[in-house]
């Protein structure tokens, strides 16, 4: 789990509740904050519109799931995913493009299995790039879509908590000459701006740059993948193709990866027989 997501979704509420009970009514004052019509506004009006843009059913339900995936910590390990490469390079240094077949039954990475197939198969190094790459478009846009669906909703909580702030001041200026209703019907008016932005602020918006985070984080992985396949297509040295995947990183996170590996490049060539 993403411990972090849990933690800033749980701390927005505490800071919340404490800003309400901190005050002179103390803990009687979370009554105030609390409106059904409002809830119905706001969270109903902008959920209907959420559905109007979905393509379908499945499809509104499978976005509002993928809220869990903010919530998994994904299993992505760059110097991993670099190691494996340099490894398959060795073997196919050592024993040729044909050996790597057998490896692959030991990979459960569907995307690196594709390619390393597509290799052994002899496939034109040009082809197997447009393939892998349409592959990783074609995954990029399906989390896009995940990812737009949070950040629309994120602008519709506000945009619907001033609707209901409207229908609240409307109904309060119809009813002035009966002080009893103003309030209530102020409170509706202030309570779905605020439900409206603590439903873009608090989850919405934090989920979508979430999701997008991971994304990004996925498609690099799948960027060094395709470089490194291809690298070993063209039978590059292993410590030269180690040194064009870390380039995809930052400069801390090469110096963990040599640390990682046990020595990185070095112990590569040295498996390889060849400096």
């Amino acid at each position: 789990m993403d411990i972090t997501t849990l933690i800033g979704l749980v701390a927005c509420a505490v800071f919340v509740v404490l800003g309400i009970v901190t005050g002179e009514e103390g803990p009687a004052a979370m009554g105030h904050f609390y409106d059904l019509v409002s809830i119905f506004i706001t969270l109903g009006g902008s959920t209907c519109c959420m559905l109007m843009q979905a393509k379908g059913i499945p499809e509104f339900i499978g976005c509002i799931k993928s809220f869990s995936l903010a919530l998994k910590k994904p299993s992505i390990n760059e110097a991993e995913v670099i190691g494996d490469i340099v490894n398959l390079s060795n073997v196919a240094r050592k024993e040729g493009l044909l050996a790597l077949e057998e490896t692959a039954n030991n990979i459960e990475d569907e995307f690196l299995k594709k390619g390393i197939m597509l290799i052994v198969d002899g496939t034109d190094p040009e082809l197997v790039r447009n393939i892998m790459e349409t592959e990783l478009n074609s995954v990029d846009k399906r989390h896009g879509e995940k990812v737009g669906f949070w950040a629309n909703w994120g602008g519709m909580g506000p945009a619907w908590g001033m609707i209901g702030t409207l229908i609240g001041l409307v109904n309060m200026l119809y009813n002035m000459e009966d002080m009893s209703k103003i309030g209530p019907n102020m409170a509706v008016a202030l309570l779905t701006t605020l439900y409206g932005s603590l439903l873009a602020n608090w989850i919405c918006l934090p989920i979508s740059f979430k999701l997008k985070m991971f994304n990004d984080m996925e498609i690099t992985i799948k960027e060094i993948m395709v470089e490194g396949l291809l690298s070993i297509q063209a039978g590059e040295n292993p410590r030269v193709i180690e040194e064009k995947l870390k380039s995809f990183l930052a400069p801390n996170a090469r110096e963990s990866i040599g640390q990682e590996e046990g020595g990185g490049a070095g112990a590569a060539a040295a498996e390889g027989g060849e400096a």
